[in-house]
Parts: C-alpha cells; structure tokens; sequence
C-alpha cells in the first residue's frame, strides 16, 4: 500500500463476530493491494472488538475506529466515507464474501473507462454457510450514455447491488449523504447514477450474505428496519407514512439536485411518476433473493474457491 492508499473500503459493523472474520479474510486476500481498509465499530457488546484489533494488529492496511455509542448503520456508513483518503471507495459489509479479483477488475474498468464512476462485478446471494442460493443476472441498463435511462432502469429493473460497487470518491462527495428512511440507499444509488454510467464486470465476484440476523431480516418492519439505521426515528415524529413518504421525496430531490439538462430532468420526473403508479400492483416490494434462479446452473459455483482464487466451479 502507498503512502496514500489508491482505494478506500468503508467497513462499518455492529455485533458482527459470526461472519467478521471471513469477511477480512477475503478483502485482506484480494489480488488488489494499494487500498486502506476502515473498520467503523459501531459500539459493539459481542466479539468484534477483539476480532478487528486482532487483524489490525496484523494488517497495516486496517484503520479500526471504535465508536463510543451505537449512532446507527446510515451514519456509520457515511462516517467510512468521511475518513476515506482513496480517489476510490467501496463500502464492503461484514458477512459478505468477494472473489479474490474483484477489486483488480473494478479497478481495471474504472481505469479504462474515465466515463464511468461505478464499477461492480457479477453477483450472488449466498447462506449462512457460503452457498450460492439464488445466482441472478444484472439486467439494469445503468451503463447508458443518458441520465434519464439509467435511472428509469433504477426504479423499475430489478437486481443489482450497486451500492457495494467501487466509485470514484469525488462522486460520492457530490452527492447527498445518504439517509435514514425506508429504501434510502436505493435513492442514494439513483442519485449517483445521475452523475454517470456504472459497469458491470462480466464475472461472478461478489456474494451478499442473507441469513437470519441480517439486518433487513431481524428487522421485518419498514420501521424497524429504520431505527436500525438510525435510533432517532424510534421518536413519535417518524411513523411509517412519512417514512415512505421520505422515500418517494428522496428520488425527487436526487433529480432536482443532479447536473441534469431541463429536458433530461422532466424526463426522469416522467419515470418516477411512472413508478409511483406501478408501485400499487402485486409483488413490487419483492426482494431478489425472495424470487426464484435466475440461472440454476450458478448453483454449482465454488464460493470458497473464487474466494481463494482457485476455479469457481464444482463438477
């Protein structure tokens, strides 16, 4: 790593000592060396204080900071991003796995391409134990040259786990913070994409962990889900309506914010009107990992493999 590190990986974790470790093993064993990797803690009580101490003490890459008190998940998220010193940024959760390449090939494409501003590779829900559980394909056309297309294909495609792409940081100081309300990084990510053109990395490099104490899981409810982000909306002033009402606000105010021309910016007005409406038929609020395979056939891929950098494929 140089002396300032080219990439910066934002690392924030509550209570995460079950997948923690496995988590480091693979960002720590990446084919990509020239990153700082920042470990926020958000004042855990089990394990993962030890856990991080330990691998920093190994790691000069590791920059662990420790909070007094839980602030939430969205300001520890934005917390990385203000302590990131990498032209480069990529958030990284505590339970999910990365192929050995996929800071190389995220790199390489942000290199190649000096148009694009978020690169990402093919993606994978896994369990509890590493398996592949529902393989799916990007199918959102956020690679397009116009604004308006890239964030119609947002709101209406599904798929995709932007939000843990690598960006380039001047981007991500551009835009707003992201907030605290129902669906916020899913606004967050629209605004971004309103900047510039993502791609997708044409290899299965990323696995998100969904297992029972994931947050979105052991917080079922739109509300509870966001006192988890942020404890300050367990007040009486956040009930649930203007939580969402929050939500459909946060894509307006990415379009009104965003170096738009005026007729790119009443064409993506058009798409979220559009979406609002599509929002009353069956099924709009499902989940990926809820829906079935896209591709069975990914099913035979060797987690553990790609993580190791040995061939990711079973026989």
């Amino acid at each position: 790593m140089t002396a300032r590190p080219r990439l910066s990986i934002g690392l924030p974790v509550y209570n995460g000592e079950e997948y923690l470790a496995e988590s480091l093993d693979a960002l720590l064993g990446q084919t990509y060396e020239d990153y700082e990797l920042l470990v926020s803690d958000n004042a855990s009580t089990d394990g993962t204080e030890e856990i991080c101490r330990a691998y920093a003490a190994k790691d000069p890459r590791i920059r662990y900071l420790r909070l007094p008190r839980n602030i939430g998940a969205t300001p520890n998220h934005n917390r990385v991003l203000d302590e990131a010193r990498g032209e480069l940024f990529k958030w990284a959760s505590h339970d999910d796995l990365y192929g050995r390449d996929l800071l190389l090939r995220c790199v390489e494409a942000l290199d190649e391409r000096p148009d694009i501003i978020l690169a990402h590779t093919g993606q994978a829900v896994i369990d509890g134990d590493g398996q592949v559980t529902v393989p799916y394909e990007y199918g959102l056309t956020t690679d397009s040259p116009r604004a308006p297309e890239r964030f119609r294909s947002l709101l209406f495609e599904p798929g995709g786990d932007d939000f843990y792409g690598v960006m380039r940081t001047d981007v991500l100081r551009r835009v707003k913070p992201m907030d605290s309300y129902h669906h916020a990084d899913r606004t967050y990510v629209a605004e971004i994409t309103l900047h510039g053109p993502f791609h997708q990395v044409p290899q299965l490099l990323y696995f998100r962990r969904d297992h029972p104490t994931r947050a979105e899981r052991a917080n079922p409810s739109k509300r509870s889900r966001c006192v988890n982000l942020d404890p300050r909306r367990a007040g009486p002033l956040h009930p649930t309506p203007r939580l969402l009402a929050e939500y459909v606000w946060g894509f307006a105010s990415a379009i009104r914010r965003a170096p738009l021309s005026p007729a790119d910016r009443r064409e993506c007005y058009r798409h979220l009107a559009a979406w609002m409406t599509s929002r009353l038929r069956p099924g709009a609020g499902e989940r990926v990992e809820d829906r079935a395979p896209v591709d069975p056939a990914l099913l035979t891929v060797d987690v553990d493999a790609l993580v190791a950098g040995r061939e990711g494929r079973r026989a």
